[in-house]
């Protein structure tokens, strides 16, 4: 049985989903989880989890992302991307300068409205839905994290500009580009998007369906795994001893005095932490150097709770 993470490239013309159901019948495993939904045209990194670690599917998801996207200027269309009706044309005066200042009105994060072609439910209906049928409702503004925005290329002949954002969670790049478009006056849509970042996970090291397929055809589909807590690896690492290990394989809690590396935890976490931290997250082994979960140890009683168990 796998338990861990698999570093995906998604392909175009793939859903997530599609993703997590090809996975399945590659792995054979049912337990398959996605981390975060990526627009059938768009590509790129979409980390996948595996058994116990769809336990960690929303801590991925609210890791910060970087995209590289192409916006397209002097067109707005229903879906602000290329496959949608066009709406509007409009004439583009174009200079490297004003895109620059119209993209930075963004950085520091901004009121973002959903798009009416996404899954967000309203009344319980998907806005996708919705769209489909001609209809358009009210979205509240949902205040979105934009940490940078760099313009990579700009083509005056097409009127298409090139640029990475790194954003936090919940970010429509598709409806960036539009509010950018509003804002030069000319209107834009998103001709494509490479999503490159998730966290700690990089394109560069992403692998493809058909790779996935390969790699457990030759039996070292392993290499590629990315185990639990590689995900915790800036949580000091605690190590609790043989003759305790019943208390934390049922998640109980336990001491400072019950662990194998006291020393290690006082000079690493608690002369590091600051005053005001009331509980410090920990990563928690057994002596056989099995990960058991993520504990919080807390000043006050000088115990250690169960957060998330992975056992």
């Amino acid at each position: 049985m796998i338990n861990g993470i698999i570093n995906i490239n998604k392909e175009k013309g793939f859903t997530s989903h599609d993703v997590v159901a090809k996975m399945r019948g590659i792995l054979r495993i049912k337990k398959i989880g996605h981390t975060g939904t990526l627009d059938p045209e768009a590509e790129g990194v979409l980390p996948v989890c595996i058994g116990k670690a769809t336990k960690v599917v929303d801590l991925i998801v609210d890791k910060d992302k970087t995209y590289e996207a192409v916006l397209k200027l002097g067109i707005v269309t229903d879906t602000q991307d290329m496959t949608g009706t066009i709406l509007r044309r409009s004439r583009v005066d174009m200079s490297l300068d004003r895109i620059k200042k119209a993209a930075e009105n963004f950085i520091g994060g901004y009121d973002q409205i959903p798009p009416m072609y996404s899954a967000l439910k309203v009344n319980g209906q998907k806005l996708y839905e919705l769209a489909r049928q001609g209809k358009v409702v009210e979205r509240m503004p949902r205040r979105v994290d934009i940490h940078n925005i760099e313009i990579l290329e700009c083509d005056f002949q097409d009127y298409e500009v090139r640029l990475r954002v790194d954003c936090g969670k919940g970010t429509y790049i598709r409806t960036l580009l539009y509010d950018i478009g509003q804002v030069l006056g000319c209107g834009g849509v998103m001709k494509s998007l490479i999503r490159s970042r998730v966290g700690s996970f990089n394109i560069a090291d992403a692998l493809r369906l058909n790779q996935v397929e390969e790699y457990v055809r030759q039996g070292t589909i392993n290499d590629y795994i990315f185990m639990i807590d590689d995900m915790f690896l800036s949580y000091p690492k605690v190590i609790v001893n043989d003759k305790y290990s019943k208390l934390i394989h049922n998640g109980n809690p336990f001491k400072e005095e019950h662990l194998d590396n006291i020393q290690e935890f006082i000079e690493e976490a608690l002369q590091k932490s600051e005053p005001s931290d009331i509980n410090i997250s920990v990563r928690v082994y057994d002596s056989c150097g099995v990960f058991i979960g993520i504990y919080r140890y807390y000043k006050v009683d000088k115990r250690f709770h169960a957060d998330k168990m992975f056992l």
